[in-house]
């Protein structure tokens, strides 16, 4: 509920501090007093499209300060929480607008942006009149409007399109991978062939460089090894020691034991000789290389790094390169088979969605016809009888809430072409279907503070009297607030303010006046007078102020 309005040198107001109520607020003047302007005032603290220029002449700066009541659960609380501001019973808006044009919003005396201002704005206020393009009179709105006043649940509808939509782009997913496999089949194929013959095992390059290399060496050093073994051999040093042994032995008897020595030291010689020859032996037979062995390890050795060259990865990647490979070719041999389980998904989520589409649209169609019977009654009692007003449900684009569009559309005589409600109704029966539809559509206006701008324009009498009742019926459930030139309406006000002109030092200047009960006699005597009110007139705003 709108519990104040502040204005601070905004337009023709100086001060101006209007306190409202519950129920139903009224608000009256002669046309030009300025009850536009706290309309004005109220749309520019609230974020809204409206004049350019706020500030009054010769102020720095126009300010307005709005006040709510913010009761546990309200769906203010959401957009606060949203935007990260601290949600209390009390919701403070305030808006600077300077001289030179800028403007700052503040919540709770957190300095917020207009966006956030007009997504507090769409859960706390509604107008309506007849340059209403934020509610009723908003096509786009209307499907939403009529899926409250049916009181439908769209969860599942809104699941089953999600659903859809993930099995759609999964089998789109599927079917690009597909593609792509398709176009480098032949690739695939002659990789992953090539890689298989070739069979690459990881440290495989390493150990074959090692063995190439330890092959060449042999090559180069087994001509010095066996030259060796030869002078090692009986016919070198070995015959050369058995000879001295044979010439020292025959001359050792006539030597007195002098070649003992040196001949047991020749015999250790030959032994140590021996095993010399024994070593170079088996090293010789190990440096023997087969010169196809040599031939084969350079081949695969130089196949390896040649493949890894190719494909551009570590020779010792091959391996899981060509896992990779097979494996993108397994998924083009099984692809087909996955996008006929993919396509059957998409066919399945599909038609569960046709399915929650199909109860909307019928739900959406009983609710049209009990809608239109409940305007009908509404309307009858506004003196439009005769207008028909019908909630028309064609075939829209498919959503996550269905594949309707809602539109009201009215014919305000029998046989006229009907139209949308904005584009048919004049001024003064655009405020009656307006009326009229609010009140069928009472629970869409919970938690609203609701504004009408005139609503009774172009109507008097008994039809008067009926918009005021029907104001008056909305206002036990929310609060309203109503600019009106009507006595009718004026009369059945909880609360009544005169909006009224003076002029202070050559300023022309507007203020707000609180009414009285005695005051209120005046007022709605001027209403039914005009600027000369009679006793009579007196006595008739007696009778409807009962």
């Amino acid at each position: 509920m709108l519990r104040s309005l502040d204005i601070r040198d905004v337009l023709i107001i100086d001060r101006l501090t209007l306190d409202l109520g519950a129920g139903l607020n009224v608000l009256t003047g002669e046309t030009g007093a300025g009850k536009s302007i706290l309309l004005d005032a109220l749309g520019f603290v609230l974020g809204w499209r409206g004049r350019a220029e706020l500030v009054r002449a010769g102020a720095t700066q126009g300010e307005v300060t709005a006040v709510f009541d913010l009761p546990p659960g309200h769906a203010a609380r959401s957009v606060l929480e949203e935007a990260g501001i601290e949600a209390e019973d009390d919701l403070i808006l305030r808006r600077v607008n300077t001289a030179d044009g800028r403007k700052t919003a503040f919540v709770n005396d957190r300095r917020v942006s207009g966006e956030v201002l007009r997504a507090l704005s769409e859960v706390l206020v509604e107008l309506h009149g007849q340059h209403d393009d934020r509610g009723l009179l908003n096509p786009r709105g209307h499907r939403a409007l009529l899926d409250t006043f049916a009181g439908l649940d769209l969860t599942a509808s809104r699941r089953a399109w999600a659903a859809a939509r993930v099995a759609r782009s999964a089998l789109a997913g599927a079917e690009a991978v597909l593609t792509a496999a398709r176009a480098e089949e032949d690739y695939l194929r002659h990789a992953v062939a090539e890689l298989d013959k070739l069979a690459p095992e990881p440290g495989e390059e390493a150990a074959l460089d090692a063995r190439r290399r330890a092959m060449q060496g042999a090559e180069r050093i087994r001509a010095d090894v066996a030259r060796a073994l030869q002078m090692l051999s009986e016919d070198g040093a070995e015959a050369a020691l058995r000879d001295a042994t044979r010439w020292l032995e025959g001359a050792a008897d006539k030597a007195e034991g002098a070649l003992e020595a040196p001949l047991a030291a020749i015999g250790r010689a030959l032994i140590e000789l021996s095993d010399a020859q024994a070593g170079v032996e088996t090293c010789l037979a190990g440096l023997d290389v087969n010169p196809g062995d040599l031939e084969a390890a350079e081949e695969r050795l130089f196949a390896i790094r040649a493949l890894a060259r190719k494909h551009g990865v570590m020779p010792d990647d091959l391996g899981g390169f060509a896992a990779d490979l097979r494996a993108r070719l397994q998924a083009l041999d099984s692809g087909e088979a996955g996008i006929g389980a993919l396509q059957q998904a998409v066919t399945e989520s599909e038609a569960a969605w046709r399915a929650e589409a199909a109860r909307l649209t019928a739900a959406r169609r009983e609710a049209a016809a009990r809608l239109d019977r409940a305007m009908a009654a509404e309307l009858a009692p506004l003196k439009m009888e005769r207008a028909v007003f019908v909630t028309a449900v064609s075939r829209g684009e498919d959503g996550p809430d269905g594949a309707d569009d809602v539109t009201f559309t009215v014919a305000t005589n029998p046989g006229a072409p009907s139209g949308a409600l904005n584009k048919i109704a004049s001024g003064g029966e655009l405020s009656r279907f307006l009326l009229a539809l609010k009140v069928c559509l009472t629970a869409q206006a919970e938690g609203l503070t609701m504004i009408f701008d005139e609503i009774d324009r172009g109507v008097g009498g008994a039809t008067a009297d009926a918009v005021g009742r029907r104001l008056k019926l909305l206002s036990d459930t929310a609060q309203v607030l109503v600019v009106t030139h009507s006595p009718q309406v004026a009369a059945l006000g909880a609360h009544h303010w005169r909006v009224e002109k003076r002029v202070e030092a050559g300023q022309t200047l507007s203020t707000v006046y609180a009414l009285s009960a005695a005051e209120r006699v005046e007022e709605i005597a001027r209403m039914l007078s005009g600027d000369t009110v009679s006793d009579a007139a007196r006595d008739a705003a007696r009778a409807l102020l009962g």
